[in-house]
């Protein structure tokens, strides 16, 4: 299986109030169509490691080795255009924008990456929507759908430029145990049939333990590397 991202020694400090070691050598690496899910308390770094492995903290020691390339030392446009190509984002909140149709909201990254015209990206807007179901409330105003269906949308949002990755913090946080079970679904067909790579901090033991495979987190460190949590 190809090694999609690697991290070697990755340690990161807070300064404020003092001096506190946030990340403690972390080093793991994700193969391409892994359901990687990252758990533990709160406060134990899983998010701050998320963030390092999104490049949207720099502020880190250590390697982070994305699709073959060292992108630790990256300058900012340089991570910029990674992302924008490469990793795909689903939040806890779906972060739509309430008067845009479903379809419009689903199109915003790739009218930023700007390497298809309007007309393609429609159709792939289309396309993704179709894989989630949602086709059928394409025009409508994002307002209008329920939480599941926005948070559906923002992982169609999320596939639009066909990322290497896609990363996930808290997806279903929001979400009640009905929406959740969809959106895992959603998540498992597409590492399954779309070879989709997928890292997702989660909170909720039943979705991690359902994942291909958890890494248990603790003080900054982690403590086991295929975690199977409590069913």
């Amino acid at each position: 299986m190809e090694t999609i991202l690697k991290t070697t020694n990755i340690n990161k400090y807070f300064y404020d109030p003092v001096k506190f070691q946030v990340l403690n050598n972390i080093s793991f690496d994700v193969k391409k169509g892994e359901f990687l899910t990252l758990v533990g308390k709160s406060g134990c770094g899983k998010s701050t490691l998320l963030y390092i492995l999104s490049t949207m903290d720099t502020d880190y020691d250590g390697e982070l080795i994305i699709d073959n390339e060292n992108v630790s030392r990256y300058k900012q446009d340089q991570l910029a255009a990674l992302r924008n190509h490469k990793i795909g984002f689903v939040f806890q909140f779906h972060y739509l924008l309430a008067e845009f149709s479903c379809l419009k909201n689903v199109m915003i990254p790739a009218l930023r990456l700007g390497k298809y015209s309007q007309k393609e990206i429609e159709e792939r807007a289309y396309q993704k929507l179709k894989i989630l179901g949602l086709e059928d409330q394409a025009l409508k105003p994002a307002s209008k759908l329920s939480g599941g269906q926005q948070q559906r949308v923002a992982i169609a949002r999320a596939l639009i430029n066909d990322p290497l990755i896609i990363m996930g913090d808290e997806p279903t946080g929001n979400l009640d145990s009905k929406n959740t079970q969809i959106v895992f679904d959603i998540f498992k067909d597409l590492t399954q049939n779309y070879g989709q790579t997928i890292i997702a901090v989660t909170h909720d033991n039943d979705f991690a333990a359902a994942s291909d495979r958890t890494i248990q987190m603790q003080d900054g460190q982690i403590i086991s590397l295929d975690f199977k949590g409590e069913h």
